[in-house]
């Protein structure tokens, strides 16, 4: 792999960069690395996909970029990230397992007989 550095990059530029990767629960290294390969992939739409958060920020979440859905009661964000739409997941899953399971227990009736042992 290549080893890149960037010289005299302004403090505010950086603290910004140490914020955003923050936010996206990343290191300073992912973080840049995330942009990099966004900056060489380049966008599949312009405007597709973006949400916005908190505070106005846009976030690709056609990329699988964090989306911050709440907060818990300490005030941290409840992040949600992910590739796929749920209904692409479920169309995935179907397509993988197009019967349904019939003859084998339900996890619920195994922890209730692995109970009903004791």
């Amino acid at each position: 792999m290549t080893t890149l550095s960037i010289k005299d990059v302004p403090e505010h530029w950086a603290e910004a960069l140490r914020q955003r990767a923050a936010r996206h629960h990343r290191s300073l290294q992912g973080e840049l690395m995330a942009l990099v390969e966004q900056a060489v992939t380049g966008p599949a739409a312009p405007s597709a996909g973006l949400a916005v958060q908190e505070g106005g920020v846009a976030e690709d979440q056609a990329h699988g970029r964090p989306r911050i859905v709440g907060y818990d009661k300490r005030g941290w964000p409840i992040v949600r990230q992910g590739w796929k739409a749920p209904e692409q997941v479920v169309a995935e899953l179907r397509g993988k397992y197009p019967q349904p399971v019939h003859d084998q227990p339900l996890g619920a009736d195994i922890v209730r007989q692995d109970r009903d042992s004791r």
